[in-house]
């Protein structure tokens, strides 16, 4: 996954999954080695259940991918990892990208485009 292929949408929705501290620690954590999820639970310190929330989303996103495996004891085990992605974000991709969103709301809204710039600097 590159951001030079994504539309407007999915950039949203890979940045979105991104912006959360807990997520950022599952890829960094799967980046090492592909994992399951009591494991990266126990490892991460957090529950099942939170992860597997967090998981579902990484995965929504096309950021890690899952396979399932059957342990030598017969149990079916669903171990996770990381896809290779890269994200170049630059502000002519951000323009080409808000050309392809699909709610007109989402490019033009004012919360995206606050007054991060100082009052009185060129370019506002």
């Amino acid at each position: 996954m590159s951001t030079v292929s994504m539309t407007g949408d999915e950039l949203l929705r890979v940045l979105g999954t991104l912006a959360n501290p807990h997520r950022l620690r599952v890829v960094a954590a799967l980046t090492e080695e592909r994992n399951y999820v009591s494991q990266l639970a126990r490892e991460l310190g957090i529950s099942r259940a939170l992860l597997q929330v967090h998981l579902r989303k990484l995965e929504a996103a096309g950021l890690v991918s899952a396979d399932i495996e059957v342990s030598a004891d017969g149990k079916a085990m669903k171990f996770y990892e990381v896809m290779p992605f890269a994200i170049v974000l630059t502000p002519e991709v951000i323009e080409t990208a808000t050309r392809t969103l699909t709610h007109a709301e989402d490019a033009q809204s004012p919360a995206l485009f606050s007054s991060s710039r100082p009052k009185g600097r060129p370019g506002q």
